[in-house]
């Protein structure tokens, strides 16, 4: 076995930070990748092991989000368009879906850069169609910012106090099964006692 239990518990928790900073950093780029999936299992897995810190975790992850985004908007502000036509139909960007991005973000830009971040096409693609749509970069950072710490915070602490609330009720189905036993066991030897009582 190349490595124990408690070494593979370990590396997993020491590089659970690096390896969601990444995935959430790459897709807020503009790359399809799980991102959130990442997010959401490393907070279950600090409720269940208590070897990951979610505080660490969420701050990771939001600071990875709102530096993803900012390069992905540099990319779309300096390829723009050309870009997004060229290889769009990679993560699923038709012609059509640029022309609507074009015209949200000609209203709602800040509220789509805002928002974006919980709908999975929108996050990878914000921030290029921010930058491509030439945004103000004051404007798109507020709103980034603001949108990856709700939604790193949002989902991390969310998934943990689910991975918290699974565990308690896990405690609680084992107790409430000792009880039904104990109940049953109790009835059992009770109703023998009478019926020897009876006989």
């Amino acid at each position: 076995m190349l490595f124990s239990q408690d070494q593979l518990m370990d590396l997993i928790a020491r590089h659970s930070y690096l390896a969601v900073g990444l995935a959430v950093g790459l897709e807020s780029m503009g790359l399809p990748l799980p991102g959130e999936t990442l997010l959401i299992a490393a907070a279950l897995y600090a409720a269940q092991t208590n070897q990951i810190d979610i505080n660490t975790l969420v701050a990771v992850t939001a600071l990875a989000a709102i530096m993803g985004d900012n390069l992905g908007y540099l990319i779309g502000r300096v390829a723009g368009f050309p870009l997004l036509r060229r290889y769009g139909r990679y993560v699923y960007l038709t012609p059509e879906r640029l022309a609507v991005g074009q015209a949200l973000f000609a209203r709602h830009g800040g509220k789509v850069v805002l928002f974006g971040r919980f709908f999975s096409l929108l996050r990878v693609l914000a921030a290029l169609l921010a930058g491509a749509n030439r945004m103000p970069w004051w404007r798109f950072l507020i709103a980034n910012a603001v949108g990856g710490i709700i939604w790193a915070a949002a989902f991390g602490y969310g998934a943990h106090a689910l991975g918290h609330a699974i565990e308690d009720m896990n405690r609680l189905g084992m107790a409430a099964l000792a009880a039904v036993v104990a109940a049953v066991a109790v009835a059992y030897f009770w109703r023998r006692r009478q019926a020897a009582r009876r006989a």
